[in-house]
């Protein structure tokens, strides 16, 4: 009798053993670190295992939710119609007296008859307005202090800023981001846009839009030429893509720091050829424009411009 009595008792804890060790292993998955390639598929995941996930995958630098890559498939990768690929290297004149130079009027009305989905100035608002844009293809330090500026002053700005910038700067690009400025595309390598293939443009555009997305939980809209130089099958890839080309009617040299000027150089400069619709371009790295800009925008603003956001232009 004692063997019956024993075998349905070493059954009972042999049973109990194996649920036990199966409630550990899953305990144990449940608790395993969320990484951006488990995101790739929640459909086949409970409604409450998705919401769990989507909390864990933030960005470490903006707390914004991880945003899946993206791909995209060039159409006519080999320009078959014929778009034409000869250089054009942007110049838009220098604006005197309130008035965008004729170059620059020439190149938006190129922009609005084709249809492409680029700008150097805005010919439709009503305002005098001014979208301030920077170029940042490396740190020189002064960031932070265009960013306090800002800040002070409550004016939006769109930094384009390249692969390389992206990945060195994470707390400066956080820092555009969560206070609200515009983070454009302005390529992985810095290539040269006129001499490289549709499916290279794609690539470059991809690679920089897919790290914010992934390391930022951000994307962008805006792209900006490197060099400002194109083509028209430049121009149709990059709004093809949904992207709008940002160029702009107002500028000096102020990317080269060995031959900085002083604060008050930048300051006359900038608003001499300041104009309505203009769409500024500044250099991140020169310590003119950080020491001018609270000026200059003081400047501006009293002569009865207002700044606006990229995203409040009409295309």
């Amino acid at each position: 009798m004692k063997k019956f009595f024993l075998l349905p008792l070493t059954l009972c804890l042999l049973m109990t053993c194996a649920c036990t060790g199966r409630s550990t292993l899953e305990q144990a998955d449940a608790n395993a670190p969320v990484t951006v390639e488990d995101l790739r598929d929640l459909t086949t995941l409970p409604s409450t295992s998705v919401v769990s996930l989507t909390q864990a995958a933030t960005s470490p630098h903006t707390g914004l939710p991880i945003l899946a890559p993206i791909t995209f498939n060039v159409n006519d990768p080999e320009n078959s119609r014929g778009l034409s690929t000869d250089k054009k290297e942007h110049s838009f004149g220098v604006a005197k007296n309130g008035i965008p130079h004729e170059i620059s009027k020439a190149t938006q009305e190129y922009f609005e008859s084709t249809g492409y989905k680029a700008i150097c100035y805005d010919t439709k608002s009503a305002e005098k307005v001014i979208y301030l844009t920077f170029d940042c293809g490396w740190e020189n330090g002064c960031t932070d202090e265009v960013l306090d500026t800002l800040k002070e002053k409550k004016v939006p700005a769109a930094f384009f800023c390249t692969l390389e910038h992206i990945k060195s700067s994470p707390d400066l690009i956080a820092r555009m981001i969560t206070e609200g400025h515009i983070v454009g595309n302005h390529s992985a390598k810095h290539p040269n846009f006129a001499e490289i293939s549709r499916q290279r443009m794609a690539d470059e555009i991809l690679e920089c839009e897919n790290y914010l997305r992934e390391n930022y939980g951000y994307s962008t809209k805006f792209f900006r030429f490197p060099e400002g130089s194109y083509n028209e099958s430049a121009l149709e890839l990059i709004s093809s893509m949904g992207m709008t080309s940002v160029f702009w009617s107002s500028a000096y040299a102020d990317w080269d720091v060995s031959k900085t000027k002083g604060a008050q150089y930048a300051f006359d400069t900038v608003t001499a050829r300041l104009h309505p619709g203009a769409v500024l371009l500044l250099h991140s790295v020169s310590p003119d424009n950080a020491a001018a800009l609270g000026d200059i925008i003081d400047w501006a603003r009293n002569d009865g411009y207002v700044f606006k956001s990229l995203n409040d232009i009409k295309m």
